[in-house]
């Protein structure tokens, strides 16, 4: 099943237009948290996670809390779900570069 698919089933939502932009959208964060120029397996599920976030949020951007009839609500920039699987994948920056390992590249021990 594809990420547009599953977004699609988790909302509800049948605008594959809005879907699709969150979905690239929380993608190029991810992508910008972590240094990486690909998308690596293991962040696929905090990229849905992420697109579900945006797509809930909706019309409440830009608030860092709020509160209505008595009942108060607070958002965090990242879910700390979100946050640690970030950390984890996160690639370190040298000297202003991020040295990825490409897909068909062998590692050499020194």
């Amino acid at each position: 099943m594809e990420d547009l698919e599953i977004l699609e089933s988790m909302t509800g939502c049948q605008d594959e237009t809005l879907l699709a932009a969150l979905l690239q959208t929380a993608e190029e964060e991810l992508l910008a948290l972590t240094n990486r120029t690909e998308l690596i397996d293991r962040l696929k599920p905090a990229k849905r996670k992420w697109a579900l976030i945006a797509y809930n949020r909706m019309g409440t951007e830009g608030e860092t809390s709020r509160s209505e009839g008595g009942i108060s609500s607070s958002f965090v920039e990242i879910p700390a779900e979100i946050k640690s699987v970030v950390e984890q994948c996160r690639i370190a920056r040298v000297g202003g570069h991020a040295y990825e390992k490409k897909a068909d590249e062998d590692v050499q021990s020194p």
